[in-house]
Order: structure tokens, then sequence, then C-alpha cells
């Protein structure tokens, strides 16, 4: 692969051929030109020539991907875009933004998709009848701002990366993509997924503090860094991107940070995700479609929910860019390309002449209506005051103004102040060693030359859950509700039947119904089960203890609770609970640990243990101990 040494871009713009700038650094600009490719699947990504020689490829990769995983979403026919890198150059950024054209983008009748009062009221939908029924702990809806744009497609696209190298910063990738009919000018915060030498990096972010007018100072962050929603919020899309983690990873996924992630007009918090994998890029990729902080979790409920309450197509809106880059030295068994991954966020795309900018909130149990539509806001004007597109001298006189997040003045790293980094550092106090910490095969687990089964029941939490069991010195399968057979039931050496989401008693959904069939055909057994969450709910009703919602749902709380005599830290994502009158501590053959309102955490008995809470969980500080305490009187022999 050869290119010019120096690249005229006002040339290549006008040339019509397809090609992508891409700033990783604040030093160089990439220039990658060469032929577009659709293809249908992941798998179709071509990363070798006719010869089998490796070549490098950029793809732009649209949520209607998740349908691969078996996931829905509005089918809008967006392409799996490949663009062939047959040249690539690197221009000084200096040397770049000089071939740049500064003259604004004119825009004509600007403005979002959903007016502020009809996305307030989605938000407050999603928290009543999704996260109050239990569908999930924290879902992202978007809106779209949107505007005509009379410039041809090619120097709007340079106009606005020009835009975005001067006056946006933190970006992980800033970026302008043009391909036939489609234009796509961005500065990603976040890397959603990476892998570079065998090793894996996720990088999830969440939480957003808008900066306010004359910029942000250690007192505004460190009020925003003591909310308790915005904490939670970010753990919980830990804990689902190590879902990801752990079905790709041999050592599932060490957690450093948090950090924050410093931009022109937002700061977020973040932490960093890494383990070891040898799967090709694109099955990595597969398995990690697509980020909770832009969909949600459980990811497969989340793009339900997202079909639900969107009426449009996503489009490539929180798809990824992925770059694949065939690696200098292989070792056997080993992939043949790196993958470098931003969300396809804080991105612009323009085609036939109109400009669209999607932006989405997270919705939590906490969350306020009309906050969220603010920070709709100030996620678009990141974008259009970067760009040019609206002011960026103006502060926001209102939540509703689209330029309120002006870029502030002076560049500081706030992360230096003592007082902040240490309000970062004390979140890590609430959260799981075994996460922290490496996971080093050590000596092996307590139960070493055992097996169990995992039922998936569409919450991949199962895939944290499998890791600490392996983790145990078991040796573990999964299998989808859907899949798993009556064979495969009882031949189970210990079956660990999983969380998922709904309403435990709601057996018109099949996948209740089949949940239920095999907790209660383990049961009938006398075989060793271990049921998680929604499957302890389950088990708790086949000894008539009665299922109840909660006041208000415990997704992504951490609670100190009595586990059979033992006080236990255990992160908890459930919206139904079983009860049982206050200061019962039996039910049948069933020993109960419960709180003082009855609500039920765990069940013990003859070769079967439950656990309302997920030891799995960033925030079960005691959930291994837990787990090896449950996994031992699940597989106790049974007294003749």
């Amino acid at each position: 692969m050869s290119g010019p040494a120096s690249p005229s871009l006002p040339d290549l713009a006008a040339s019509g051929a397809p090609f992508a700038l891409i700033a990783r650094d604040d030093r160089t600009v990439e220039v990658l030109t060469g032929d577009v490719v659709d293809v249908e699947l992941l798998a179709d990504i071509p990363l070798t020539d006719d010869s089998g020689a490796p070549h490098e490829v950029l793809a732009l990769v649209p949520f209607r991907q998740v349908r691969e995983r078996g996931f829905e979403c509005h089918d809008d026919g967006a392409p799996l875009r490949c663009l062939i890198v047959r040249d690539r150059a690197s221009l000084p950024r200096d040397e770049a933004l000089a071939q740049l054209p500064t003259a604004p983008v004119a825009l004509e009748d600007p403005g979002f998709d959903i007016a502020d009062e009809d996305y307030a009221e989605i938000v407050r939908r999603v928290i009543a009848d999704e996260i109050g029924r239990g569908e999930g702990a924290n879902f992202v809806i978007r809106r779209d701002f949107t505007a005509g744009v009379g410039t041809d497609a090619a120097t709007a696209a340079l106009t606005w990366f020009r835009a975005l190298l001067e006056h946006e910063r933190g970006a992980y990738w800033t970026f302008a993509v043009v391909t036939p009919g489609h234009v796509a000018v961005g500065a990603s915060p976040e890397a959603h997924v990476s892998a570079r030498d065998g090793v894996v990096t996720m990088n999830p972010i969440s939480g957003t503090f808008r900066h306010p007018a004359g910029g942000a100072t250690p007192e505004t962050l460190s009020e925003f860094l003591r909310s308790t929603k915005e904490t939670e919020e970010l753990f919980m899309v830990v804990d689902e991107e190590l879902k990801m983690m752990s079905a790709v990873c041999s050592d599932g996924g060490r957690i450093t940070g948090p950090h924050l992630k410093e931009m022109s007009r937002l700061t977020h918090t973040e932490y960093v995700l890494r383990g070891r994998s040898k799967l090709d890029p694109r099955d990595i990729l597969r398995e990690t479609m697509f980020a909770p902080t832009v969909t949600g979790s459980p990811m497969q409920n989340a793009c339900t929910v997202i079909t639900r309450h969107e009426t449009t197509p996503r489009g490539y809106y929180s798809g990824v860019a992925a770059l694949f880059t065939p690696r200098d030295t292989l070792a056997a068994g080993e992939a043949t390309h790196d993958l470098d991954a931003p969300i396809l966020i804080r991105t612009a795309y323009l085609q036939d002449g109109r400009l669209r900018v999607p932006v989405g909130a997270t919705l939590v149990r906490h969350s306020d209506p009309y906050g969220e539509v603010g920070e709709t806001h100030g996620k678009a004007a990141g974008v259009l005051g970067a760009i040019g597109a609206v002011p960026r001298d103006t502060e926001a006189e209102s939540a509703a103004a689209i330029d309120e997040d002006a870029p502030t003045a002076a560049p500081r790293r706030l992360a230096d102040d003592p007082a902040i980094a240490e309000l970062l550092a004390s979140r890590n106090g609430r959260l799981a060693e075994f996460w922290l910490n490496p996971q080093g095969s050590g000596e092996p687990g307590s139960f070493e030359g055992r097996s169990a089964l995992v039922v998936d029941a569409e919450d991949r939490f199962t895939t944290m859950l499998a890791h600490q069991l392996r983790h145990l010195g078991l040796d573990v399968e999964i299998s989808p509700w859907s899949e798993v057979t009556d064979a495969q039931i009882d031949a189970a050496e210990l079956l660990v039947t999983g969380p998922g989401p709904g309403d435990p008693r709601d057996t018109s959904s099949p996948r209740i119904r089949r949940m239920r069939e095999v907790v209660a055909r383990r049961r009938a057994a006398g075989r060793p089960l271990l049921a998680v969450c929604l499957s302890h709910q389950i088990l708790a009703d086949t000894f008539g203890i009665d299922l109840a919602p909660l006041d208000a749902p415990h997704q992504g709380l951490q609670k100190s609770v009595d586990v059979f005599g033992v006080p236990a830290s255990i992160g908890f994502y459930n919206t139904f609970t079983a009860r049982v009158p206050a200061g019962t501590t039996r039910v049948g053959e069933a020993e109960v640990a419960a709180d003082a309102s009855g609500d039920v955490y765990a069940l013990r008995g003859p070769a079967f243990a439950s656990v309302q809470g997920h030891l799995e969980s960033i925030l079960s500080r005691d959930g291994m101990t837990t787990l090896q305490r449950l996994v031992e009187q699940a597989l106790a022999p049974v007294p003749a």
C-alpha cells in the first residue's frame, strides 16, 4: 500500500473518489483512499484480497447489524460500508488545516425532529413502562437534530472536519468519511472496542457534565461526581460491557479507572476494560454489538425497547467505525488484523442534502424527563457548535437553546485537581475486587474437575457468571433458553439458571414459560441447581412464595444483605421480588434469607440454592465468596 507524500485535500474532495480523514492524535491526520464495497455481514468484511494478502479496511457498521445477534431493530437497509484502503498517507495537522476550507456551511430550517415535550413524555413512559416493569436497568432513546444543507457534501465534510480539529478536544477519533451518497463527520469521545496484539480494550463512558457558563470548575464538577444517578449510570454500563468482555476474553477483563474524559463543552466519566483474546476481530466486533452507553442493558431487551419507543431507524448512530489494520508480526493462532472501533456518536451525517445529528440520553430509574431533554440539547450543541453550524461564542440562556454549550476558553485538566482525583478514586471502594485485580490462573479452584451448564435467559450477565464459575474451577458451558434441551437439563452436573428481564409471573412469554419449565424439571429431579435473579424468583414460586413488584426498581442498586448469617454487599438489578411474611425463615424444605420487610434475597435446601442479587456484578463486593458458598450448597450430597 502506497500513497502520495502530501495529498491535496481539496483535489481529493473534487475528484469524487471516496476517502476518509482520521485524526487519532493532535499531530497527524491520516488520509485513506480506496474502493467502496458494501457487504451484508461482519464476517463478509474483506480483510484480504483475491490472493489472500491482508489489506486495511475501514468499515462503517450501522445499527441494523444487531440483527446478526438476533436482536430487534427498525431496518433501514443502511449498508455495512467498507472502504478498502489502497492508498494511505499522513499529513501534519497544521498542513491539513491549511488545506481545509473555512467558509461556514449554512443550515436551512434547523431543529429537532421530536419536540421537547414529546421527548419528555417518552422518558416518562420508558421509566414507568420499561424500567418499572423489569425490562432492564437503563435505555438510551434518541432524537435527531436535522437541517437542510446547500453546500456540496465533500466540501461540507472538509469544512466540518476542520472545525472539529480546531474547536473540539478530548476526542478519541476526529474523522470525516466521504463515500457515494453518504458523509459522516464526527468527534467520537468513546473507543467502543479495540484489539491490538491480542489485547482487547473497551472504554465505557457514561455520565455527562455540561459545562456551565464560564467553564467547568472543581467545585461544579465535584457536585456532578457526587451524583448518585451519574455514578450508578456509569457502573451499570461497566457491568454491561464486562458481559461482552467475558464473552470474548479468556481472562474475563480487568477494570482500570475511573477517569475523566474532558471535552470542550462536556466532561464524562469513564473506565477502561482490558483482557486477552485470540478471536478474529470481526468476531470480537459481533460479540460486542453495541455499546450499552448508546443502547441500554440488558442489551437484547434494550434493542426491543428502542424499537418500541423510537419510530425511525438509527442509521449509523450507535454503530461503529471499525478500522482493521494488518498486523506487522503474527504468532500462531493469532488474528491477522488489529481493530480500532470508536462509537459513531457526536457525529453529523449528510445524505441527500439533509444534515442529521442523532443524540440520545441514558434513561435510568432516577432520570428527570426535562433533565434528559437538556442532555440531548447539550450533546447536539457539542457537535453543532464544534462544526460551526451554530455560534460558538454565545452561552445558552435556556436548556432549549441549541448553542448552550459553546466552548470554554482555556483547556485545563480538572482530573489533576486533588479533590477531583480523590472523588474519582473513591468510587472503586464500592466495587468488587475480583474485577479490579488481575485474574491469573493461580491455584486450582475449589470445584476443579466438576462442570456446570448455565442457561441464559436473555441477560448476558451469564457470561460474567460463567467466568466466575470457571475461576472457581468448574468447566462451564452456556446455552440460550430457547436452545437448551431437556436432555441437557437432566445431564448437567450443576445447572445454573440465569437472570433475565421481565415479569416472572408472565406465562404468556415463551421465555418465562420455558425458564419455569427448566427450574421445575430440575427441582423435580432433585439434581444440583443454582438459580439467579429472575430464576430465583421462579424457584421461589415453586415453593408457593408470593412474587410482587417492588415499590421502586432496584436497577443497579448496591445493598448489604444477610445471606444465611453472613453479611454480603451485593448488586441488584430487579424490579420484582419474592416476598414472605416478615420473620419467615423456612418455607417447606427451603431455608429463606429475607429482610425485615419479607423480601427474599436467597433460598437454599437439598441440592439447590438461589440468590436475588447479581453476584457477578461489579457492585457485588462479596460476590465471589457468596457464589462459592451457594455452589457448595447446591453440590453438597443430599442425605439419604
